[in-house]
This record gives structure tokens, sequence and C-alpha cells, in this order.
């Protein structure tokens, strides 16, 4: 699963460096991810999740808007949508102010399985959660934000 080998033959000084553990803990999440929309996610990955996540919250917007909110490439952008028009999750119409782009929104459809990905990113969570107690869960979100938005 991991992308950094065995952790028992991680060299001593590697071994309780914060970067490198940060790295394995990414790659345990990103692997736990993949797995995860690959048997529940009904033929969607992380990255449809994360367009349908921003189109939920923020309301429709150009495929350029989407992939800066979302982090994803342009290119990619347009290839996700493509497939989740396909399943009828999302529409695009051009834009009547500016002809040469095209404004993406959520359909009914989009926003029930929206939902049920939820469920399938919550089991995600807690399987990568599960060696945590309750009380070290409650410490860890704040820490990572830090880290994270620093």
């Amino acid at each position: 699963m991991s992308d950094y080998g065995d952790p028992d033959r991680t060299p001593d000084r590697l071994r309780d460096r914060p970067s490198w553990l940060l790295g394995r803990a990414a790659s345990r999440s990103h692997a736990l991810l993949r797995e995860g929309f690959a048997e529940h996610g009904g033929g969607l990955r992380g990255y449809h999740y994360r367009l349908l996540a921003a189109l939920d919250q923020w309301g429709p917007a150009s495929q350029a808007e989407l992939g800066r909110d979302t982090g994803i490439d342009r290119s990619d952008v347009t290839a996700a949508l493509s497939e989740l028009e396909a399943l009828g999750l999302v529409e695009r119409e051009v834009d009547p102010a500016h002809r040469r782009r095209k404004i993406v929104s959520m359909t009914a459809a989009g926003t029930e399985r929206l939902e049920r990905l939820d469920s399938v990113l919550d089991g995600i969570q807690e399987s990568l959660l599960a060696p945590l107690t309750p009380a070290q869960r409650r410490q860890l979100l704040p820490i990572l934000e830090r880290l994270a938005h620093r």
C-alpha cells in the first residue's frame, strides 16, 4: 500500500523525521482513497468528488474556477467534467457573457451521488484514523491544519 516500502526497513536517520512521517501518512491516505473510491465510488475518483463538492458548496462555476478551487489542472478538469456530464451528474452551458467560457452546474443526480460519496469518504477517514483514540483525533486536525495552511 505504501510508496515508502517496508516501515521496518526505514533508515534510522529518517524514522523520526516529521517530513518522513507526514509523507508516509499522506501515502497511506492516498492509497486508502484510491482503494475506497475504486471499490465503492461507482467509477468515480477523488478528483470527481472534489469537483462535485466545490459545485455543491459554491454553486455554478466556470471550468477555470473549478480548476483553481480544487487544485486540478485545467485539462484534467475538462476530462473529469466530461465524465461527470456523461453520467448526468453535471451540466455545462455556454456563458452568455463570455461565449468561450462554459458554466458548470450540478444536477439533482449529482447531489445524490455526492451524498453517497460522502459516506465512502467517511469510511476512508475512519480507516485512516483507526489507530488513534478519540482524543488524538480531536488533536490531530488542528495540528494538520496549522501545518498545511502556514
